[in-house]
């Protein structure tokens, strides 16, 4: 090697360090003292040791005003590349807050767009990393662009390569939406909140007096809007919890998610299920004591937990494949359907179908919620999304009813009607047009009102009703459900479904998309 070109390796590899640095000592020291790790820290603490190759560092920012012509903006305020995470590929954006607050110009916006761009073309998961104060207003045109340029990206690889956004740190106005476009969204307890307008924008405009919190932060968004799928303790607890939804998906719309040799007996009976399923269809359970004991080893990955807790959804793995479950939840709301939950559920079984994830769903559903605030609230059109999603899919659907199937919520917990594969039920089911309480009401009232003791009316006929109508046997024998099992044989029974339908072929019709419900 001459001593013409060590000079010039030197000089770019000196370049590189102090790029490398970000903002440089002091600021990367607050970054640290808010709690937070730096950019490229996250990016190490999630990629395998040594495998992360970042392109793009010597881009140079555009603006040039305000001064910023005399400043550096190393890396543009943004880390992107490709690394592996526990063997698999995965390209990375990171933004870095300790340079001019990770905000959002022109070529930083151009390193995400590429970054978006290539996890598409070779068919790996997108993880953004987003920690940024918002548009750059000195490059505005160029900022502004540069999110439409983002936002029709995320669309495009929509449905292509799993997109997991992680709020570690503000994400304000505009570039709200781009986590917003992603599958899944994971936020930090006390470090991270997204808005579209800040404190003073609002109090500003609306006149509210709000703290971050209140407005945007993780609490908020995991509970009352629902926009956060996790809300995680810290950065480290974060990037945990995506190494663990990351070893659920396949890499790409082409792939089926990765098998894991089982340890758990996909034969393995449970007789505890015998018991915590109630014979009273009045009584409450938890549908999570039921998942949590027919899936391999116990192990859930539950999404939106803390969000329209009448409904659960989540992965798992059933002797090695993973499963999405899509299950009610007895003990919310009695597991009744609402606007919330139906679009919690619908949007996660479409995620599944598209990426070729078997759905799992166990109904205990008393039907959608009615009454005028339901109605207000939109639950035709929300809960229409349940009906869409389910026969849009083309995976494997299996459902149980454990108990409770009344009406619209039996339709839109998938039932035969709308394409489930294989459909069992418990000795405990109830399949009904509506609730048999409210149909004896309706077909005996003329009945119960001459009658000098109605209410001794209304029992015999409820009971009569029940051994007619409401008995695992009566829809069994029209064969709307495949087999009635013992519900401690849950595991094996889908298990051996599963099996059935792994290479199951469903084609829709021809077409561009279909018109979803809003």
């Amino acid at each position: 090697m001459t001593e013409e070109m060590m000079k010039k390796i030197e000089e770019i590899e000196g370049i590189r360090a102090r790029i490398m640095k970000g903002g440089g000592d002091k600021a990367l020291e607050k970054q640290k003292a808010r709690g937070k790790m730096t950019a490229r820290e996250r990016i190490a603490y999630l990629c395998d040791e040594g495998t992360f190759c970042e392109y793009d560092l010597f881009a140079k920012h555009l603006g040039r005003d305000y001064g910023l012509d005399k400043k550096e903006v190393p890396a543009d305020g943004v880390v992107t590349g490709f690394g592996k995470i526990n063997g698999r590929g995965a390209f990375i954006y990171s933004e870095d807050f300790t340079v001019i607050a990770g905000t959002f110009g022109e070529m930083h916006g151009r390193k995400i767009s590429k970054t978006v761009d290539l996890a598409c073309r070779m068919g790996y998961p997108l993880i953004g990393i987003n920690d940024s104060g918002g548009a750059r207003v000195t490059e505005e045109m160029g900022a502004l662009s540069q999110y439409g340029q983002l936002f029709f990206r995320h669309v495009r690889a929509s449905g292509v390569v799993p997109q997991i956004a992680l709020v570690m740190g503000p994400v304000a106005g505009g570039q709200a939406y781009s986590p917003a476009l992603m599958d899944f969204i994971f936020m930090v307890e006390k470090t991270s909140y997204m808005f579209i307008a800040g404190p003073p924008l609002v109090k500003a405009v609306v006149f509210e007096d709000v703290t971050v919190e209140d407005l945007g932060g993780p609490h908020v968004h995991a509970e009352i809007s629902g926009v956060s799928d996790l809300t995680t303790k810290n950065d480290a607890d974060c990037l945990e919890h995506t190494k663990e939804l990351l070893s659920y998906l396949p890499l790409n719309n082409k792939e089926r998610a990765p098998y894991v040799e089982p340890k758990d007996d996909p034969n393995r009976t449970d007789e505890e299920l015998a018991r915590i399923i109630p014979t009273d269809p009045n009584k409450s359970y938890d549908m999570h004591d039921v998942i949590y004991r027919i899936v391999d080893d116990g192990k859930f990955f539950e999404i939106k937990r803390e969000y329209a807790k009448n409904m659960i959804i989540g992965f798992a793995r059933m002797d090695g494949h993973v499963v999405g479950i899509v299950a009610s939840n007895p003990a919310v709301m009695a597991g009744c359907l609402d606007f919330k939950s139906s679009d919690k559920g619908s949007r996660f079984i479409r995620f599944c179908n598209a990426f070729n994830i078997p759905l799992i769903n166990l109904q205990d559903v008393p039907a959608y919620l009615i009454g005028s605030k339901s109605e207000r609230d939109g639950i035709i059109r929300h809960g229409a999304k349940m009906l869409y999603a389910y026969a849009e899919a083309t995976v494997p659907k299996i459902t149980i009813v454990l108990r409770k199937a009344y009406a619209g919520g039996y339709l839109a917990m998938c039932s035969k009607d709308l394409g489930a594969d294989f459909l069992f039920e418990l000795p405990t089911a109830e399949i009904c047009l509506m609730g048999p309480s409210g149909a004896v009401n309706i077909l005996f009232r003329k009945e119960m009102k001459a009658a000098e003791n109605p209410e001794e009316v209304r029992q015999k006929r409820l009971k009569e009703f029940y051994e007619k109508f409401v008995n695992p046997l009566y829809s069994a024998g029209l064969q709307h459900v495949d087999d009635i099992i013992d519900p401690r044989r849950m595991r094996p029974v889908l298990i051996s479904a599963l099996e059935i339908t792994r290479n199951k072929i469903d084609t829709l019709p021809e077409k561009k998309h279909g018109i979803t419900p809003v």
